[in-house]
């Protein structure tokens, strides 16, 4: 497997950890625990994730955030706590990549891996910020079953086609700068509306 792959399932699994991290380790675990996924001998640290309490906890993890984040406001209470959580989560991931033999790359692996997880749970965050403030809970809902569907899809091509999954990933980290700055001027501009009807 060349580095460009290794680098796109690390930038992959880092971003998608950002929007669901149980799902994420969920579903690479199971796929390695059951041969779905032939991981190259540079990269079976990952492995760790196939490992049965490893399974166990992300299991319930999923089950729990399946049900919070198609509940208005309860899915920013849960985004909240989960704010340094996930791009841990997603810095482990892109870690257990890279062979312990190399330190320095699983530290700036760690680092990047942190950093596109932030990114996509940020961009997540923001997003429902905004999709709350409909009076009607269908929208929120909607939005979380997309976000369920492009976890998957995520998940499918990393595992399946790791060259097409970094450029992707190239992409999915400028959409999600910009849906970023999008939403802090929405939210900053709702803010001044409200702080001068206040006052």
């Amino acid at each position: 497997m060349s580095a460009l792959e290794i680098l796109g399932i690390a930038a992959s699994l880092s971003l998608l950890a950002g929007w669901r991290l149980y799902a994420t380790v969920l579903a690479v675990g199971v796929a390695l625990r059951l041969d779905w996924w032939q991981l190259p001998p540079q990269l079976t640290n990952l492995d760790v994730v196939s490992h049965t309490w490893v399974l166990s906890v992300s299991g319930l993890g999923f089950v729990c955030e399946f049900f919070a984040d198609k509940i208005p406001w309860l899915d920013s209470i849960w985004d909240s706590i989960h704010t340094f959580i996930r791009p841990i989560g997603g810095a482990l991931l892109a870690f257990s990549l890279i062979s312990p033999t190399d330190p320095k790359m699983q530290v700036i692996f760690f680092l990047l891996g942190g950093g596109m997880a932030l990114l996509s749970h940020t961009t997540k965050t923001g997003t429902r910020l905004i999709v709350n403030q409909s009076p009607e809970p269908v929208s929120n809902t909607l939005v979380s079953l997309a976000e369920d569907a492009t976890v998957a899809t995520g998940l499918w091509l990393t595992m399946t086609h790791p060259l097409l999954v970094a450029a992707l990933a190239l992409i999915a980290i400028v959409l999600c700068a910009l849906v970023i700055r999008f939403t802090w001027k929405l939210l900053r501009k709702q803010y001044t509306w409200l702080a001068n009807s206040v006052g």
